[in-house]
């Protein structure tokens, strides 16, 4: 081989490994722009609240406000605060009390402040579930499922245990099982991060632009996050599935498991909703069809629910931070004392 052969074979070699580290580069680039994206797409700015009627919200960044009238017609719309001498609440909670035949917000405290949801974001999860799963799809319980913090409340499902997603999804809402909420995520997502997009691609159909959620759970994350006014938003689309309806309103639930061995086996599941459980009476005349809770230490004490006074006029009211069950209680059923004035 002459000199020359051997200096342009060098030279190729030379070039081609510059061209290579150059498409690597480009790629390693490209990729840490698209986590910068991603990351800034999940941590969404808090929107400004609304003070019109016209409006749900105003949002910060580059979506426009909402003002489309077909949004707002079957909502009830308010201010931030909304006063009532007759509504005296003990805690230092956000709340608020919706009328949903007057389409209108009877009470308010904080509505649209930044507030963390704990176990009400399954209001959510059962949402997506409702809307793009199968309720009859058999569904095998995975490690990946039952990878939680401890401490974290369960339904007591196991590795290789079988069961139907319609009964992941009372797992789900009446003892608020987080195994329940990751398996569900998984199948009916594919995977975790798909299903936490999915979830947050509901919250902007129906109007949540005070909320972003980074898992199906609710436990804690510091950009998981929502608002009262928010958490009436998914409440009241969750009360137009007759599944969602039906399952809120069971006090205890026997849950039918075949383990990996094949053999049946039951759970008992007690509502973390105490008017269910008969723990706590609402008030006279006041009948709670049910909804969700949530306590982490970070949100406190929280609960949703929609109740009927004694005319079967439907009313969502919320209660969020309180800093014990005593409280909780007694501060909704406060607001549950106004629904037949």
């Amino acid at each position: 081989m002459t000199a020359k052969r051997r200096r342009d074979r060098q030279r190729r070699r030379r070039l081609l490994t510059i061209a290579m580290a150059a498409v690597f580069a480009a790629a390693v680039l490209a990729a840490g722009i698209f986590l910068i994206v991603r990351r800034a797409d999940r941590a969404l700015p808090m929107p400004e609240p609304y003070s019109n009627g016209q409006l749900v919200y105003v949002k910060a960044g580059e979506t426009a406000q909402m003002t489309d009238a077909a949004l707002t017609a079957d909502l009830c719309v308010g201010d931030g605060n909304i006063a009532d001498t007759s509504i005296e609440l003990e805690g230092d909670v956000s709340a608020a009390l919706f009328s949903l035949d007057e389409r209108k917000v009877l009470y308010a405290r904080d509505m649209y402040e930044q507030i963390y949801p704990a176990s009400i974001t399954k209001i959510m999860t059962a949402i997506v579930a409702l809307k793009y799963g199968n309720m009859n799809e058999m569904v095998t319980i995975k490690w990946m499922d039952l990878e939680l913090e401890s401490g974290s409340q369960v339904s007591g499902l196991q590795i290789g245990d079988r069961l139907r997603m319609s009964e992941l999804m009372r797992a789900l809402l009446v003892h608020s099982g987080n195994d329940a909420a990751q398996a569900i995520a998984r199948v009916v997502g594919g995977d975790m991060d798909s299903f936490v997009d999915m979830m947050n691609e509901e919250l902007n159909e129906i109007g949540c632009t005070g909320t972003h959620f980074t898992n199906p759970t609710g436990l804690h994350d510091p950009d998981h996050y929502t608002t009262v006014y928010d958490i009436y938003l998914m409440l009241n689309e969750a009360i137009k599935y007759d599944e969602f309806v039906n399952i809120m309103q069971v006090g205890v639930y026997d849950l039918g498991v075949t383990d990996r061995d094949g053999d049946e086996k039951h759970i008992t599941l007690d509502s973390t909703d105490h008017y269910l459980t008969g723990e706590y009476d609402p008030p006279k005349d006041v009948t709670v069809l049910g909804g969700k809770t949530g306590t982490t230490s970070q949100a406190g004490h929280c609960l949703a629910i929609e109740s009927q006074n004694a005319y079967g006029q439907p009313y969502i009211s919320i209660v969020v931070g309180a800093a014990t069950t005593e409280e909780l209680y007694e501060d909704m059923n406060i607001l549950l004392g106004k629904i037949n004035s």
